[in-house]
């Protein structure tokens, strides 16, 4: 077998693994991220380079400072207050997803959900709803969020950029015209149909944390934590103007936690979850071996190389959406919206298409990671605290995949036809 046979067959052995979780998804990650050293498909560094991976570093520090935002009480505090407004579960999930939404918007979908998701468990331990009820919509919002703007996610970026080698590109807020609406029914629905679907995985704000007595922390240092907290999101907003990397930011941030005692170094230590680290390193090297093979570019061209020229470009739309829609969820939705552009481009060049067409259901189509825990790095950050399993994403994430699937077909030939 070739170094892509070989990288294919890992691949379909980690989607059977990942659905028939027989084994830990952090331990099938590790199989294929060795098993691709040992194939000669990847060297170790290329391999195990994941483990140093930004996002990595970003999951460690954000985890360090939630563990300070609930080891000082801080969380609860927090969650008190965003529950005077929101009674019942569904309203919350409601006030969650706009926060979370809005926030991506301008935030990195990623950091967005880094800084949420203790705030959230904190309102899950404040209220004693389901965690997992509330931490799945996170991660949804964030997706949806990512699409309201130019610096929503990594993916408008590269298109972007694509772009302006021809002298197109994207306005600022060009991405809201299809992500506002996807977000706003996304938000309906999850709320509504989409809330019997969410898991109820047992792991609940009722445990242990309700009841903890915070009398005795210093009230300096749980302020200590919400400011910490806060101007890591304020850094992290304007991480261009600043200079500061997220993953450099939130560094700081755990650092500074740590030096002056407002956590102590086993609480940080205790805070990270490995399997989260695992998982997400282990499947970046996937990611790679499909890009240095070719084989996420063979599966998008024959894909693709379906088309005839009778083949109306509605047809050719929905196909490259879906592509990219079903391949965010196996690979980041990064490296998916970088190995589908320049195709989308070179697809747009030979029939003749507004390339800008292409490229926004390139991009939409991308950031649909709502099925795996592996499609975004988000996803991966809750699945230990929300106790979840692979199914469990299937089962709330795909009919959000179908719901903004057909919001985005119907806007996109409006205002991004192919032909204009």
């Amino acid at each position: 077998m070739n170094p892509t046979e070989i990288t294919l067959a890992f691949l379909l052995f980690a989607v059977v693994m990942f659905v028939w979780e027989k084994i830990p998804l952090a331990l099938t990650a590790m199989i294929v991220c060795v098993g691709l050293v040992l194939t000669g498909v990847l060297n170790a560094s290329e391999a195990f380079g994941g483990f140093i991976n930004k996002n990595v570093i970003l999951f460690i520090d954000m985890f360090i400072i939630g563990a300070a935002f609930f080891e000082t009480g801080m969380a609860q505090k927090v969650g008190g207050l965003v529950t005077k407004f929101a009674k019942s579960e569904r309203q919350l999930v409601v006030a969650i997803m706009i926060i979370t939404g809005l926030m991506s918007g301008l935030l990195s979908n990623t950091g967005t959900a880094a800084v949420l998701i203790p705030v959230v468990i904190g309102l899950a331990a404040k209220t004693g709803f389901a965690r997992s009820k509330l931490l799945m919509p996170v991660v949804f919002a964030a997706a949806m969020g990512g699409n309201l703007s130019l610096i929503g996610a990594p993916g408008n970026m590269i298109a972007q950029a694509e772009l302006e080698k021809i002298g197109l590109g994207f306005g600022f807020f060009e991405f809201a015209y299809i992500g506002l609406p996807i977000l706003i029914l996304g938000i309906l629905f999850t709320s509504t149909i989409g809330f019997k679907l969410l898991p109820d995985t047992g792991v609940g704000g009722h445990v242990k944390q309700t009841d903890n007595d915070f009398s005795d922390v210093p009230v300096w240092k749980s302020r200590m934590a919400l400011g910490v907290l806060a101007l890591t999101i304020i850094c992290m907003v304007f991480e261009k103007q600043i200079g500061i990397k997220l993953h450099i930011t939130g560094a700081i941030g755990a650092i500074f936690l740590i030096l002056t005692r407002v956590i102590n170094e086993d609480q940080a230590y205790k805070s990270i979850d490995m399997k989260t680290i695992f998982l997400f390193g282990g499947t970046l090297a996937l990611a790679l071996a499909m890009k240095k093979t070719g084989a996420g570019e063979l599966i998008a061209n024959n894909v693709l190389g379906q088309f005839g020229e009778e083949t109306s470009m509605f047809v050719v739309m929905f196909v490259i959406f879906m592509l990219a829609a079903i391949m965010t969820n196996f690979m980041s939705n990064t490296a998916t919206t970088a190995l589908l552009v320049p195709i989308g481009m070179s697809i747009s060049a030979s029939i003749g298409a507004d390339p800008r067409a292409v490229m926004m259901a390139t991009v939409i189509g991308g950031s649909l990671a709502y099925a795996t825990p592996i499609g975004m790095p988000a996803n991966a950050m809750v699945l230990g605290p929300g106790g979840f399993k692979f199914k469990d994403y299937v089962v709330a994430g795909l009919p959000l995949i179908i719901v903004s699937t057909v919001v985005s077909m119907i806007l996109l030939p409006i205002l991004y036809p192919f032909f204009p």
